[in-house]
């Protein structure tokens, strides 16, 4: 996906007699470098920067940059950044906060050698491209380490997040970073690796590569209510020896810095905590449940720094206390005890931060409880959007196959952008294991492995050859692909159905209920081969074989083929119930869920009127297992494939009834709902913009656009769905529950396939705006 390059800078540190290891402190080092410019008016200063195991850059006290993306020790990325902007005669000086995470501890996401390291290559050139100055990481730039901040990853909770911090604000280096700060006490940094060795081909730890994503956006909100000099309010003043608490509202779940302005007030305590929602008390236990999230009567539970204030600030030059990694929360409490001096909070907000992802689609409909659906999904998705996609930014921030899997399509419907859907598949490639299997997360320190997660990485993999038609993607991915199928094909047993899976992997499938003894695997599972992967995997085959044919390898393509016609004969043998007229979770067990019959639908185990039927069976069926908020995805595309999608309207009921609780973001699962925020429910953008509005690619590439819209019980709807040929705007209506009238726009330059609800089928070419009507039955 990327280009290893060479970088002319070394990699520093300080000396290892000089850094101190204490428990709960992470690495913190602080390099500076200063130089002098007598002019700067045709001057140009681009810098490439990386850091083992994250780093925060600034220019003359202005912050530039954050990274480095998340990488592995096979691809480590560094940043591109222009500074020419920032630079001013006289003194310059360049500055960078880097920590890096010793072994296990630290964010799980965030890969790191066993040692830390900082990079930078840049030089100010003239006008004519010949330097001035050279300004690489070597022996000249200086070091501090920061000791006063210490991590608390405790609470399990919050492990995978790298924990909270405890700061001592009496005994930090306030701003070490600007250009007035004397460092002439630091340190001289040391040189610890070349980037690499080319005489014998030695790679150091960070094998570099150029940052395939934009960098991540930083705003700032104030919070609702909300209160600053810069705000509606003004400073807040808490005398000494005193308690004071302040409950603040994001307005939504989101992700971002907290930044806090102090004066005076030394030794005060400050306890910032996080939470996605208010909780009440459960009667019947005592404890805390999450029911309304905006009720105030409940209580504010979550993770939380602490602040010991240094007492340096004024009000012109307050003091500052900001994490230094994202933190997530709808909700902040504010906690503060003051000791033996006034402490004035002169400002308190946050800085937003996210994938800079730009939402060009949009929806609305003559029901008007679809629209926070809508609005809410988007949220939702953005959260859950930074240097990965993420399953959870509150607990765990790790990319994990099947979420990908969604919010990859869910971001191509509402902006054509596939850069970092285009880096979770690369990153998924690299997370292979010798055996062929793709680790369910990644990148992670942990490896874990779910055998049905690699298949949705085959299924994203297809998902991006329809919308982009990269075939040199898929060409790359092709032996990825086939490492995969080989390992399932080569547990299939006598009775032609996949063995039992692994003990070591989780084989899990769905958060369901009746499944929360084996966390999310079917119960059936221990009783012999899982009916559900069988019927995944043969799926999977036949997505392959069309990308083997996209490449002009029919044979391959026939042998998947004839590997998936072979699975099903035997699923249709053993493990359908002819008294239930269902398909069981295992052969021969009397254990049923929705899961089976709508994977038998979409791997063709069962067509036509018979799949039809099946569904009905399995809707009217009320003790089935049901599908979750994720997997429900799924049961969409298996009522598509019966041509039944009008069943669809009724299930947007579970939506709304979460969007009733006050929530901003889609809970994680129906069976703990421990995470507020977890995108792979964000079914309605897909549904809304693909299937109501009906944009959709018809061939590979979006060559052809198709738009098909299901009205269902709407009477109107319209909207905007991205592609990467361009925006396609839809209106349509319906009178009289019979006249369909419609009208299609779009700036692409493609070929329109429009199919209209009475099944007509208009060919036109796009680039102006085109009207339909029809009648309907």
């Amino acid at each position: 996906m990327s280009d290893h390059e060479s970088i002319e800078a070394v990699w520093i540190w300080m000396e290892e007699r000089q850094v101190v290891r204490n428990e709960q402190v992470h690495e913190q080092i602080y390099f500076r470098r200063s130089f002098v410019l007598d002019r700067i008016e045709e001057a140009t200063l681009q810098l490439k920067v990386s850091a083992d195991s994250r780093y925060r850059l600034y220019v003359n006290g202005i912050p530039v940059s954050r990274g480095p993306a998340k990488g592995d020790h096979q691809t480590y990325y560094y940043e591109e950044v222009d500074c020419t902007s920032f630079l001013r005669e006289g003194r310059n000086v360049i500055a960078a906060h880097v920590v890096h995470y010793d072994g296990r501890e630290g964010p799980v996401s965030v890969w790191r050698a066993n040692r830390g390291g900082f990079l930078l290559s840049g030089e100010v050139l003239d006008q004519k491209g010949n330097s001035i100055l050279t300004l690489h990481t070597d022996e000249r730039w200086r070091c501090l380490q920061e000791t006063a901040i210490a991590y608390d990853a405790s609470d399990e909770d919050t492990a995978f997040v790298g924990g909270t911090e405890r700061v001592d604000g009496r005994d930090l280096a306030h701003n070490w970073y600007t250009v007035e700060y004397d460092d002439s006490a630091w340190h001289f940094a040391v040189k610890i690796s070349e980037h690499e060795n080319p005489v014998i081909g030695h790679f150091s730890p960070w094998y570099l590569a150029p940052r395939p994503i934009p960098p991540l956006y930083e705003t700032n909100r104030a919070f609702v209510p909300s209160f600053g000099p810069d705000d509606i309010g003004k400073p807040v003043t808490i005398g000494p020896n005193q308690n004071f608490k302040l409950e603040l509202d994001a307005g939504e779940m989101t992700t971002g810095y907290p930044v806090l302005w102090l004066s005076s007030g030394k030794n005060a305590s400050i306890k910032l905590l996080y939470a996605e929602c208010y909780q009440q008390t459960d009667p019947a236990t005592g404890g805390y449940v999450k029911g309304i999230r905006d009720d105030r009567t409940g209580v504010l539970i979550g993770n939380f720094d602490l602040y010991t204030v240094g007492g340096y600030g004024f009000a012109d030059q307050p003091e500052c206390y900001e994490p230094f990694l994202f933190r997530t929360f709808r909700y902040i409490s504010l906690e503060v005890e003051t000791a033996g001096e006034a402490l004035t909070i002169e400002s308190f907000h946050y800085r937003e931060t996210g994938y800079p992802l730009e939402v060009k689609a949009s929806f609305a409909s003559s029901d008007v409880s679809l629209q926070p659906l809508w609005n809410i999904s988007i949220n939702t998705l953005k959260r859950c959007m930074h240097e990965t996609y993420e399953d959870c930014p509150y607990f765990e921030q790790l990319q994990y196959a099947m979420d990908t899997r969604l919010q990859a399509l869910f971001t191509y419907q509402l902006s054509g952008d596939d850069r970092l859907a285009r880096k979770a598949i690369y990153d998924f490639h690299c997370s292979r294991l010798p055996n062929g299997m793709l680790q369910s997360r990644y990148p992670s320190m942990l490896q874990q492995v779910i055998p049905g997660f690699s298949l949705y990485w085959i299924m994203m993999v297809h998902d991006h050859y329809r919308y982009f038609g990269d075939l040199k993607l898929v060409r790359t991915y092709l032996p990825t692909i086939d490492g995969i199928l080989e390992w399932f094909h080569q547990r299939i047993a006598s009775d032609g159905l996949l063995d039992q899976m692994p003990p070591e992997y989780w084989s899990y499938v769905d958060w369901v209920d009746e499944w929360s003894e084996l966390r999310g695997v079917p119960t059936a599972s221990k009783e012999g081969s899982m009916v559900i992967y069988n019927l995944m995997y043969a799926a999977s085959l036949k997505l392959a074989a069309e990308l083997q044919d996209s490449l002009g390898r029919t044979g391959t393509g026939d042998d998947y083929r004839s590997r998936a016609a072979a699975l099903i004969e035997a699923v249709n043998t053993t493990s359908y119930s002819e008294a239930a007229g269902l398909y069981q979770d295992a052969p021969q067990v009397e254990l049923y869920s929705q899961h089976a019959q709508i994977w038998a639908v979409l791997a063709g185990a069962v067509q036509g009127e018979a799949a039809k039927q099946l569904i009905e069976r399995m809707l009217a069926n009320q003790k089935l297992s049901k599908v979750s908020y994720a997997m429900s995805f799924f049961l969409f595309r298996a009522l598509e494939e019966i041509d039944s999608y009008d069943l669809s309207f009724s299930l947007w009921d579970t939506w709304r009834d979460l969007a009733a609780l006050g929530l901003t973001s889609w809970v994680e699962d129906p069976v703990s709902q421990r995470s507020d925020c977890h995108a792979w429910g964000a079914v309605p953008i897909y549904e809304f913009s693909a299937k109501i509005l009906g944009v959709s690619p018809a061939t590979p590439g979006y060559t052809t656009i198709k738009v098909a819209p299901q009205p269902g019980k709407l009477t109107y709807a319209s909207g905007d769905v991205a592609t990467p040929q361009g925006v396609v705007n839809v209106a349509w209506e319906l009178s009289d529950g019979k006249q369909f009238k419609m009208t299609v726009s779009t700036n692409a330059v493609a070929q329109l396939e429009v199919v209209l609800p009475d099944q007509s089928v208009h060919v036109h070419q796009g680039g102006e705006k085109l009207h339909f009507s029809c009648d309907l039955p």
